[in-house]
């Protein structure tokens, strides 16, 4: 899978491998596939009924410690987010960047699962590896070069006894349905409110 700027379509590479089914005793096991289906219909059908289900404004939480170390808060969850010691951080946590390419690898892994449930295709292994190319000279100030990733490509490895074209079919639609994904291919307009406050005044002003 190849991503450019926004706009352009993905490419995918994928390995497709046939297992037989003596061959998947020994191996790890994926997630229920009649669960993975009743949620995900159960969810489409009320989502249909009620269209402002659909709908929602998610809200992450970042504090910045120690320079550069910083913890990131939803919900339940927290970890830390950092730069290596090269760049001057406290390597307390993977980078930015890190987290990137694990939340398209993930988002597409999860999404190979679901549509190979809705289908009732056994799928027995999934692994997608995520690759990036970047120039520093960007982010660094060097010259007016976009300062994020040049191209990513993301590689599918998916092991099944299934019939070859109807992997396909699910990795097309899943792809087709990545939120993701689509996060990446489409430009999204992005809003900053700015808080300025005085660490020695109560006073807060909002910009």
């Amino acid at each position: 899978m190849r991503l450019g700027a926004a706009g352009h379509a993905p490419a995918t590479a994928s390995t497709i491998r046939k297992m037989e089914p003596e061959n998947l005793l020994n191996n790890e096991t994926m997630a229920d596939p009649e669960t993975l289906k009743k949620a995900f219909e159960r969810n489409r059908k009320a989502v249909q009924l009620r269209p402002e289900m659909g709908k929602s404004t998610a809200v992450t939480k970042v504090r910045l410690r120690d320079g550069t170390t910083c913890e990131v808060e939803h919900k339940h969850w927290k970890f830390k987010v950092d730069i290596g010691k090269a760049e001057g951080g406290n390597d307390a946590g993977p980078g930015p960047g890190i987290l990137e390419r694990g939340a398209l690898g993930s988002c597409l892994a999860i999404g190979y699962s679901q549509q190979a449930a809705l289908a009732g295709v056994p799928i027995h292994r999934i692994e997608v590896e995520v690759e990036s190319d970047v120039d520093a000279r960007g982010m660094l100030g060097i010259d007016d070069r976009p300062p994020g990733f040049k191209e990513l490509r993301c590689k599918v490895l998916i092991e099944s006894t299934a019939d070859e074209n109807r992997i396909r079919e699910i990795i097309e639609r899943t792809e087709r349905h990545s939120p993701v994904l689509d996060d990446f291919k489409r430009a999204i307009p992005v809003r900053r409110d700015l808080i300025i406050a005085n660490p020695e005044s109560k006073e807060e002003l909002a910009l």
